[in-house]
């Protein structure tokens, strides 16, 4: 349930309204807008009378949350939701790019793509410490030692970081090194390590699985915001189809549904999307003419020789050449490159 509060409620009214609704066994989440506060009362409850709220001192009006999803939906909270950094936001009308390679691999590799990717315009630095990996005898990346290396060669260059964990036993690590925590497609619902991410500090990118619907999708979400997570990046990567010619099918459309149905800001991941360099940058082109609040392709200086993913790695000269044309249509949209 939906409960507005009169935009001249006072704190007091306010703190009322929401005692009364842990009386009635809601439990109980706050958003404050410009101009109104919405409070959101979570509980399975079919009969309640929403009458008895809409009685009481402060509140305009209540109604139910139709969306089994419910802290990450628009009727719960109208505003799009801004994460702000130290740099950058993202959500807001500015679209952020992340870049950055597979995994991390030596001193030399980040520390060379850090320079280039920061150059041609990147706010973070992305990269993988601990390697989701089909086969148990692939690279698995470098652990701690990576992301140590990773978070060096991003202040160097003024990046934010933003790298991937597979388990809650590697959340501390993440918490103290990167700025952005990535959750893979395979780790979507995984839901015991949801709720752990919902007690996290830092922000998180929630990544689609591969076969997930958008309810699905924004489901998994709602562990994290339920935890008392509220900063939660939805990232489109591709879904699995029938079609083979492609590593997955790029689903474009996700970027104005989500927008659609939920507050949360939503990322482009068009390398994993189409799994093919020279169509990556098309595929960035679309996401942005879409409304995607942000870009995230992987970028390597010899993708040839790489660890892993090489084969949908950008070349630095194409990443800048993606960065000039992005860069056109977010201003034919209206909205400009971080």
């Amino acid at each position: 349930m939906v409960v507005v509060v009169e935009q001249n409620a006072t704190e007091i009214e306010i703190e009322g309204i929401i005692r009364i609704l842990h009386d009635f066994g809601f439990d109980v989440h706050r958003s404050t807008g410009v101009n109104q506060t919405v409070l959101g009362a979570i509980g399975v409850k079919p009969d309640f009378d929403t009458r008895q709220v809409e009685v009481l001192p402060g509140v305009a009006h209540a109604y139910r949350i139709t969306e089994p999803y419910k802290l990450a939906s628009r009727s719960f909270k109208q505003e799009k939701t801004v994460i702000q950094f130290k740099n950058c936001e993202i959500g807001g009308d500015a679209i952020v790019v992340m870049a950055g390679p597979c995994s991390i691999e030596s001193e030399q590799q980040i520390f060379t793509i850090a320079e280039s990717v920061a150059k041609a315009g990147a706010k973070f630095l992305r990269g993988g410490a601990f390697k989701p990996r089909t086969s148990p005898y692939a690279f698995q990346g470098l652990g701690e030692e990576g992301l140590k290396l990773m978070r060096r060669a991003a202040d160097e260059f003024g990046l934010l970081v933003i790298s991937e964990a597979m388990d809650g036993t590697q959340l501390e690590l993440m918490e103290k090194y990167s700025d952005v925590i990535q959750i893979g497609a395979r780790n979507m619902q995984n839901y015991n390590f949801l709720r752990e991410l919902g007690k996290s500090a830092k922000p998180v990118m929630l990544k689609r699985g591969l076969s997930a619907t958008f309810e699905e999708w924004l489901m998994s979400a709602e562990y994290i915001l339920s935890g008392g997570n509220k900063q939660v990046i939805m990232c489109e990567r591709g879904i699995r189809t029938f079609e083979t010619a492609t590593r997955n099918t790029m689903d474009i459309s996700a970027i104005p549904v989500i927008h659609a149905k939920s507050h949360l800001p939503i990322i482009a991941d068009p390398s994993h999307g189409i799994g093919i360099r020279d169509k990556v940058i098309p595929m960035a082109r679309a996401a942005v003419a879409a409304g995607a609040d942000g870009i995230i392709v992987e970028v390597h200086n010899d993708p040839d020789h790489a660890k892993s993913d090489g084969a949908q790695s950008l070349f630095p000269n194409q990443f800048e050449e993606m960065m000039r044309q992005i860069r056109v249509i977010a201003e034919a949209i209206g909205r400009k490159i971080a």
